[in-house]
Parts: C-alpha cells; sequence; structure tokens
C-alpha cells in the first residue's frame, strides 16, 4: 500500500503546476492591460527566439516604430504618435511576449527534470501531455490573432481574441485540476453524480462567461451601453442585429454586451443556489462544502465589479480587476468541481 501511494502521487509535481498556474494567471492579467492599453499590435513580426531581445539603440526603435507605422492601427488610430508613446505600447506587447516564453521554461525545464528523476506519476502523462500542446499551441494562436490586426484592421478580431483568452483559461483550468490530483493521489470516483453533473454546469457556465467576456472585450463593447439594467434606456441595444448571423453573434457591440450580461444573469442566480444547496448538504465533506460557498460569493463578487467596470466605462485597473476575478473565480469553480467529483 505504502508503494502505491509514493508512485501514484508526487507533491513535487503538484507544486510545479501550482508554480505554473501562477504564471498562467500572470499572463491572463498582462495580456488584459496589453488589449486594454492598444498596445497588442506594437510589435509587427514574430520572432519566437530573437524577439526576446527588446530594441536596444535608438536606431533598433526607429525601426520598430517604422514597422509600426506601416499598419493601419498607426495611420487610422495612432498617427503622428510619439516615440514615447510608441514605446509605452510596445513594452507591454514585448513584456507580455517575454513572460510568455518564460512560461515555457518555467513548464519544460522542470517536466525534464522530474520525468528523468521518474517523480511524475504514469497516470499525469496524458494530462501533462494536453498542457503541453495547449501551450505550445497558445503561442501560435497569440500571433495568428494579432496578425488578425495587421493588414485591414485597427484591432485583432474578436473571435480569435476570444479563443487566445479561452485557451489560456484552459491551461489555467486544467492546470489545476491535474496539480490537485498530483498532491491527492487517484481517489475514488463520487458516488452522488447530481453534485458532480452541479460542478460541471457550473464550470460550463463560468467558461462560457468568459468567452462571452472576450468578445466584449475585442468589440470595445464595454465603452458604450454603460448604463445598467437597461442599455441605453431599452432592454435590446438598437444595434443588436447585424447582415449575419455571425456578425451578430462576433461582431455586434450591443449583441455581445447583452449576451454577456444574460448569462451573467443565469451564472449569479446558478452560482448563489449551489452555495445555498451546498452549504445545507451535511452529506458533503467540509472542504467541498465551503468551496461551493466560496464560488458562490466570488461569482457575485465578480458579477457586482462587473456592473462596476461597465458603468465607469472600462477604465484601466477596473478592466484588470474585472479579468484578474474572473481568474479567480475560475480557480474555485475548479477546486469545488474537483473535490465534489471524488468520493
Amino acid at each position: 500500500m505504502t508503494s502505491f501511494l509514493r508512485t501514484d502521487r508526487s507533491r513535487p509535481v503538484a507544486i510545479w503546476l501550482l508554480v505554473v498556474a501562477v504564471f498562467v494567471l500572470a499572463m491572463i492579467v498582462v495580456g488584459g492591460a496589453t488589449r486594454l492599453t492598444d498596445s497588442g499590435l506594437s510589435i509587427t513580426e514574430w520572432k519566437p527566439v530573437t524577439g526576446a531581445i527588446p530594441p536596444l539603440s535608438h536606431a533598433d526603435w526607429m525601426a520598430e516604430f517604422a514597422l509600426y507605422k506601416q499598419i493601419p492601427q498607426y495611420a487610422q488610430v495612432n498617427a503622428g504618435m510619439s516615440l514615447e508613446a510608441f514605446q509605452f505600447i510596445y513594452w507591454w506587447e514585448w513584456g507580455h511576449r517575454f513572460l510568455g516564453r518564460v512560461l515555457g521554461l518555467v513548464f519544460f525545464v522542470p517536466l525534464v527534470v522530474l520525468a528523468v528523476r521518474r517523480a511524475i506519476p504514469r497516470r499525469l502523462w496524458a494530462p501533462l501531455a494536453v498542457i503541453g500542446a495547449l501551450g505550445a499551441l497558445q503561442g501560435a494562436v497569440g500571433w495568428w490573432m494579432v496578425a488578425s490586426g495587421l493588414s485591414e484592421r485597427v484591432s485583432v478580431a474578436p473571435e480569435r481574441l476570444m479563443t487566445h483568452l479561452g485557451l489560456a483559461f484552459a491551461l489555467l483550468g486544467l492546470l489545476l485540476w491535474t496539480a490537485f490530483d498530483a498532491w491527492s493521489g487517484a481517489g475514488r470516483p463520487a458516488g452522488d453524480r447530481a453534485w458532480t453533473r452541479r460542478g460541471a454546469i457550473l464550470i460550463g457556465l463560468v467558461y462560457l462567461q468568459i468567452l462571452l467576456g472576450a468578445l466584449v472585450a475585442g468589440n470595445d463593447a464595454g465603452f458604450v451601453y454603460n448604463d445598467w439594467p437597461l442599455m441605453n434606456g431599452a432592454l435590446v441595444p438598437d444595434d443588436y442585429l447585424k447582415d449575419t448571423l455571425w456578425a451578430t453573434l462576433a461582431h455586434s457591440q450591443g449583441a455581445t454586451q447583452l449576451h454577456h450580461r444574460l448569462v451573467g444573469y443565469v451564472l449569479f442566480a446558478y452560482a448563489l443556489w449551489v452555495a445555498w444547496a451546498s452549504a445545507r448538504d451535511v452529506g458533503l465533506p467540509s472542504l467541498a462544502r465551503g468551496l461551493g460557498v466560496a464560488a458562490g460569493v466570488g461569482i457575485a463578487l465578480q458579477a457586482v465589479l462587473g456592473v462596476v467596470t461597465l458603468m465607469a466605462a472600462a477604465p484601466l485597473a477596473l478592466g484588470i480587476a474585472h479579468q484578474f476575478a474572473a481568474a479567480i473565480v475560475l480557480a474555485i469553480t475548479v477546486a469545488f468541481a474537483w473535490r465534489i467529483s471524488r468520493a
């Protein structure tokens, strides 16, 4: 029995994955700041290796600035900006990309060391492979997103931003789940399928709300319809419909904000019900009951923060706080779902 426990779980692996999750959280926060400062298109080339070195001389800066001047965002939004203003947005984007490179090292170097030492339980290799693949894909998706704003647009395509942010949150959730598994070892599936289903629904609603929030961000929809609960005094915004269904779902400021609000109401109500039900269910482990209540409270607070951010027209500090809080809410929800999935 002792031998089984020693090979079935690895707390060094769990700690390593939690550290990687913290780096992913930092990437989400810095990425949000990069978007809110309109910095994402300041670096117009993808150089995975040499791009780690920023401009080191005035000539280097002028060369980067010249490349930026060739894209529509400069001509239509930032024409005449100073070199100092360009450097401000450049450093945000460079910092986001550099942090991504550091994140890759934080994942792969310990992975090799732990693998050589045979410290990784066999059952964890499948989720670790998925995590590694998602991480590698995220870099390519990031450039795919940036490329959408370099020729015909002045910002990145909202659906590509949604894909990029959605992958980051999926990676965060999978890292946490795998870390919990590594720390505790394999457990028997819970007998109460109703609670397992409720946890899955809660994660699904939180994740859907995050994706809809990304579409709001990609369309700058937080800068319009800044009253609540109505939208410029109406239940449905005037510009809800576009020429096609896809344009309405992905490119309408009114539609994306309304959808984000509506799913938010559903999530708010369901989370409060889960919190109430878990607090009352004495059959649940105490940790699961506490996490259920924490998830409900966290989602309620996030809803309030979302309304405040909207009515303030999405200032930088509130926008970053709202995205950070979304990551914390997802983390609590994943922890709750993981705990109730085990006997």
